[in-house]
């Protein structure tokens, strides 16, 4: 099927030019005409929503009217699948490969696209988490080739946390002002059918309102195993002890070729599945990710975001995408295989990842973050005018891709978080790990508050006092 978006098939762009260009004529009378509705017309649809914005945002219309324009210069099947997308409507596996090809001008649209999408979708607000990373464990002997954290138990530096080391970090995150810890690690052989229950028990005992996020797929399928438990009993066990989400890591990409060269497909895309569709079932919300630029093409990623899109029709449980770029400096993968092993996506894969995501995910996962761990700060920030509405966790520490070679540090204050966000022109919101907002950050000079007082807040109240 990939042939029908072949710019070189000169029959198929004959026979789609009259429809396109009537679809954007179609689409730029829309623009104009609902500039002129006074009324307000009530969101409650996809296409609703845009004629609301159409009407009461100057500049969501400036910039539709832009982009109405420039989709008539671009190549005529990148101009329809954008449209198609504008409209709300599902592109295809196809599609979005092609759009991953996209190329100047027909670049362009896309990013402004994917952010009138953004728009559309979330409105004009992007959000963080003030979270702490806790590895418990970087003893693990499953042998992935692209991961430099993993060692054995009596290598230099290999850690294995008590319960309660790992409690007193979760209790200096929420002193810092915290409302989650994510908390994964090394598949370690002396855990034990009892050690993630007990791990949680020792968290909510020490810090009972904190948000556990903890527990990648390939944790809860060695766990399952250890205690001779099918994924839902496991989890549900998990779920009663207080584990409140699981990150959707471990995917990289959900294709047995790709898998087999990563990971020898030990964690299998079949299994990877049903440990995220047992979470949903038992009432566990998880998020998801993908991990590129390594031994994979476009056709991978777009696959992925198709089974990721079906998962979540099914089952509702996904509350955000993560696009995570391979960190390629100290890993086995890349060091051993420098000719056949990219080094990472590219800025512009990065910005094309963000935007194709948003466009093909739409109205089923539409919380796009982008990771300042693997892109910076600076390109992260970028990516919320390219379709992400999340820059994530403040993490405060962060060890897995820090050991693969990232140069990007352990924490971003919740402060510079704001400032960023304001910096692509967009509202803040904290939120908490299901994207309840808990407070919203419209002035740059905002105090920041939390549940504990923050530094300056302090310092204000001892003055007082």
């Amino acid at each position: 099927m990939t042939e029908r978006f072949d710019m070189k098939n000169n029959d198929l762009m004959s026979a789609q030019n009259s429809q396109t260009s009537s679809n954007l004529f179609h689409y730029e009378q829309q623009v104009s005409q609902a500039q002129e509705v006074k009324e307000n017309i009530i969101p409650i649809s996809h296409d609703a929503r845009h004629q609301f914005l159409l009407a009461s945002n100057a500049a969501y219309a400036k910039q539709s009217k832009q982009l109405v324009a420039k989709l008539k210069q671009i190549d005529l099947a990148t101009a329809e699948i954008l449209y198609q997308a504008l409209k709300g409507q599902e592109i295809s596996v196809e599609q979005a490969t092609y759009l991953f090809k996209a190329e100047q001008g027909e670049y362009q649209a896309l990013l402004e696209t994917a952010d009138l999408v953004r728009q559309q979708r979330c409105g004009d607000v992007a959000s963080f988490v003030i979270t702490r990373n806790i590895n418990f464990t970087n003893v693990c002997y499953m042998g992935c080739r692209f991961c430099n954290f993993a060692k054995s138990k009596e290598e230099e530096g290999a850690e294995f946390l008590s319960f309660d080391e790992i409690a007193n970090r979760a209790e200096e995150a929420w002193l810092k002002g915290a409302t989650e810890v994510c908390i994964q690690g090394g598949l370690h052989p002396d855990i034990d059918k009892d050690y993630y229950k007990n791990l949680v028990l020792a968290v909510k005992a020490r810090v009972p309102d904190i948000h556990i996020h903890a527990f990648s797929p390939f944790e809860i399928w060695y766990g399952a195993k250890k205690a001779r438990m099918t994924p839902q009993a496991f989890l549900t066990e998990l779920k009663e002890a207080g584990l409140g989400s699981m990150p959707g890591t471990a995917a990289e990409i959900l294709d047995v070729e790709v898998r087999k060269q990563l990971t020898k497909n030990k964690l299998t895309t079949e299994d990877w599945v049903t440990i995220i569709k047992a979470a949903h079932e038992v009432g566990v919300k998880t998020t998801s990710t993908i991990m590129y630029g390594h031994v994979d093409q476009p056709h991978h990623w777009a696959a992925h975001l198709g089974l990721l899109r079906d998962i979540q029709k099914e089952t509702g449980g996904i509350t955000e995408f993560v696009p995570l770029g391979f960190i390629h400096y100290e890993t086995k993968l890349y060091n051993d295989n420098p000719d056949l092993v990219r080094p990472g996506p590219t800025r512009l894969e990065h910005f094309k990842m963000h935007a194709v995501a948003r466009l093909m995910l739409q109205g089923h996962i539409d919380n796009i973050q982008a990771s300042w761990v693997k892109m910076g700060p600076e390109t992260a920030t970028q990516m919320l005018q390219a379709g992400a509405n999340d820059l994530g966790g403040t993490l405060m520490n962060e060890s897995i891709s820090r050991a693969a070679g990232a140069k990007h540090g352990q924490e971003v204050v919740p402060e510079m978080m704001v400032d960023n966000i304001h910096k692509a022109g967009l509202s803040a919101v904290r939120r908490g790990t299901l994207y309840q907002t808990l407070e919203k950050y419209d002035s740059p000079d905002q105090v920041i508050k939390t549940h504990i007082p923050r530094a300056s807040e302090q310092i204000d109240l001892m003055g007082v006092m």
